[in-house]
């Protein structure tokens, strides 16, 4: 078996509800699989590891058989497969609320490197999140131990501001850091992009991508021009669910790849547009591949320095 480049972590199944009321019940999520697809979109060496119960969808398996993505590290628990309400507001808040049963959350959430297959002991890149109250250092330093690239995002805003020694610790540990807008003002204080990028660098971020929405991504990295890059027009925009995790997976890709800041935003960018397409996961990034290189060029175009 070939060794994985890239790995993505965490499945949950999402039903979502949307602000106008509507629902899409039973679609693939927990971030793991989104990221896993902006990976997949431009490298073929992508896995995703997991704890999922003997309930987990058919059609969730199939997805992943067809995206290409390998799934030796999904392992399957004695508890069921994480479900979750996923609620988003009009306003862009998006509320999780979990359906499992608590004692499922530890057992399917747990991972101990040691255990994964031999082929994923040596990646090229690993994308995870925390919760940057309480980010597990411990877990944060066995990933760090196993790629060469790190990447972290965070789930969710902090709920009251962490010291600047908190933030630093994890910080440091990442080689790629990638937050909303509401999540970087709630680490770092209010103000403007680029200040919120500057902050994270002077506390020990090596390559900040600041997610920001419609507005697009603001990358900044130490001693290096900062660069924005616009969000691409969709032939239609559903929801955003996931579209921040495929980011950070495209993203990871490009960085790994090349080590350019230009080229991993807009890998991040075009995973991103098509997440927006529809509710749930793309088509299997195989099918997607000559329109993603069209986006890619037009991603590429459209980045500019920010002085």
């Amino acid at each position: 078996m070939p060794p994985v480049d890239l790995l993505a972590l965490g499945i949950i199944i999402d039903d979502l509800v949307l602000a106008d009321g509507t629902t899409q019940m039973g679609l693939l999520g927990g971030g793991g699989p989104q990221t896993a697809f902006g990976m997949r979109l431009w490298s073929e060496r992508v896995g995703l590891a997991a704890g999922v119960g003997a309930d987990f969808p058919q059609t969730a398996r199939d997805w992943l058989q067809a995206a290409g993505i390998d799934t030796s590290a999904v392992r399957q628990t004695a508890q069921p497969t994480l479900r979750a309400w996923q609620l988003l507001e009009a306003d862009g808040r998006h509320t999780q609320v979990w359906r499992s049963p608590s004692s499922a959350l530890p057992v399917n959430l747990a991972l101990d490197t040691a255990t994964l297959p031999a082929t994923h002991r040596s990646l090229q890149g690993l994308h995870t999140g925390i919760h940057p109250e309480e980010p597990n250092l411990q877990r944060l330093q066995a990933l760090r131990a196993i790629t060469r690239v790190l990447s972290i995002e965070t789930w969710r805003a902090a709920p009251s501001p962490p010291s600047p020694a908190a933030v630093r610790t994890w910080l440091q540990l990442a080689d790629i850091f990638s937050p909303n807008l509401r999540e970087a003002e709630s680490l770092v204080g209010a103000g403007e992009p680029l200040l919120l990028a500057q902050r994270l660098i002077e506390l020990g971020g090596r390559v900040i991508a600041l997610r920001m929405g419609a507005a697009g991504v603001l990358v900044c990295a130490p001693n290096q021009p900062a660069l924005h890059l616009p969000a691409l027009e969709v032939r239609i925009a559903t929801q955003p669910l996931g579209a921040g995790n495929a980011f950070c997976g495209g993203f990871l890709a490009g960085w790994a790849a090349t080590a350019d800041a230009a080229s991993a935003a807009a890998y991040g960018t075009v995973a991103a547009s098509f997440m927006l397409e529809q509710p749930g996961l793309p088509p299997a990034p195989a099918t997607l591949g000559a329109e993603a290189q069209r986006r890619l060029q037009r991603a590429l175009h459209s980045t500019s320095v920010v002085n």
